[in-house]
């Protein structure tokens, strides 16, 4: 919860892959409150009030994703909400002449989008979904310390780069507007 509300203020797309590392972690813990509290949430070293803040969180999240049919795989609304904005803030950007550096960057990362939508037989995703989801892939491989090819290793990159002048200009457009016009 405090890791979120931090990433929130800083990095929407690493906000998105966090609340998607969360869920998977309620997940991983059978969406078990006492479990996860006794198991993971013990880890961590806070206050009393901060731990029951945190607790409290995570049951609501564990409430969500069981209210949600989220249980076994999937992603909560709030979540889905960030991904759909950041994808309009996406296709505005693109359509848009102001912002020239950012569709260069997105015509290098684009036959990226397309192999990942081929292998994964999902075109109705959005594409910042898709590159997200390539992204959230690559952190579980490191986490398992697996092998990353180079062309992967390359290939994320050109997202990393795409997603985080998308985070930028999400928080340049929350905080000041941005003028596509």
């Amino acid at each position: 919860m405090f890791v979120s509300q931090q990433l929130r203020k800083q990095s929407i797309a690493e906000y998105v892959l966090y609340m998607w590392q969360v869920e998977d972690i309620i997940r991983a813990y059978g969406c078990n409150l006492a479990k996860l509290r006794r198991e993971y949430l013990s880890r961590f070293d806070y206050s009393a009030e901060d731990m029951e803040e945190l607790t409290d969180w995570y049951a609501n999240l564990i409430r969500m994703l069981t209210q949600e049919g989220c249980r076994e795989q999937g992603h909560l609304q709030i979540n889905k909400i960030v991904v759909d904005d950041l994808n309009d803030l996406h296709v505005r950007l693109i359509d848009s002449p102001k912002f020239p550096f950012y569709r260069a960057e997105y015509y290098k990362v684009l036959p990226f989008i397309v192999e990942l939508r081929r292998k994964g037989g999902n075109n109705n995703m959005s594409e910042v979904e898709t590159c997200l989801n390539a992204l959230y892939g690559v952190m579980m491989l490191r986490l398992q310390k697996r092998d990353i090819s180079p062309d992967t290793q390359h290939a994320v990159s050109e997202i990393t780069t795409l997603i985080g002048m998308l985070s930028d200009y999400y928080l340049k457009d929350k905080k000041e507007g941005l003028e596509f016009d």
